[in-house]
């Protein structure tokens, strides 16, 4: 296969992510190329204003592709729709996805398409939020019939670190372990659901996938897990990364284009 017939995937990421081209291309390896468009900083901005200003902006960031060809494209972004309920967030996808040419999905839509294809109901939130965001978040996936038993706060930096502030950028892999560990390795069969694009998971999942028969899934894994099947550059079973492999087994591939 040559360059130009790989599969083309298209992320609008936040400008000070450094989180999530990396693990899409850690994810989707050879079967797909990756290409970022990234949303426009916002000097002086609070959080909630920058989320709404990132909805308002991203026609406009998505366009910034130009003439190039995708085959799919995803809003690397979940802080941003959760501002918006499922089915508002549903009619935006479809209507950039029209714009565009090519589907284009939410990293929180394609959490609920990969947990309607697994058929979970019952989530664990993760969440490296600040608390009121981790309400909303809970609120988004409670709108869209899912059960959140609990959430795991993960503030950022090592764990006992002083003060508790929340960046998703700067948690560690020591952190989220040391909390999943000891708040959501319990008794109980809902599905590990970390939040946000912008913290790193990848290693810590290695670890807690040889730890736990819990269904492990993130912001990046279920956009990666729908891009793939989106442009049927997988087929079940044979997704490269031992993750989307994990995450394959439990998945049924007719349902994966839900959305």
């Amino acid at each position: 296969m040559t360059l130009s017939e790989i599969p083309r995937l298209g992320v609008v990421v936040p400008p000070e992510n450094p989180t999530a081209e990396p693990e899409f291309n850690r994810l989707v390896g050879d079967r797909m190329n990756v290409f970022a468009s990234r949303f426009p900083v916002t000097p002086g901005m609070g959080l909630r204003q920058m989320l709404e200003t990132y909805n308002a902006v991203l026609p406009e960031t998505l366009g910034h592709f130009g003439g190039m060809r995708l085959d799919a494209a995803v809003v690397a972004c979940s802080a941003s729709h959760y501002l918006l309920s499922p089915e508002g967030d549903r009619r935006f996808c479809a209507e950039l996805g029209a714009r565009a040419g090519h589907p284009v999905l939410s990293s929180t839509r394609a959490i609920l398409a990969a947990c309607e294809a697994l058929g979970l109901t019952r989530l664990t939130l993760v969440s490296p939020y600040e608390p009121w965001l981790t309400e909303l978040s809970r609120g988004y996936w409670e709108e869209a019939g899912l059960t959140v038993v609990r959430t795991v706060l993960v503030p950022a930096g090592a764990p006992g670190a002083a003060g508790r502030r929340f960046n998703p950028y700067e948690v560690t892999t020591e952190a989220i372990l040391e909390r999943v560990r000891a708040e959501a390795l319990g008794g109980d069969d809902s599905a590990l659901l970390f939040t946000g694009t912008g913290m790193y998971t990848l290693a810590a999942l290695d670890e807690l996938a040889r730890e736990t028969g819990r269904v492990l899934l993130t912001s990046n894994l279920a956009c990666a897990w729908w891009a793939l099947r989106t442009v049927d550059a997988a087929e079940p079973g044979e997704e490269g990364h031992h993750l989307l492999r994990r995450l394959a087994g439990r998945t049924d591939p007719a349902a994966a284009g839900a959305a």
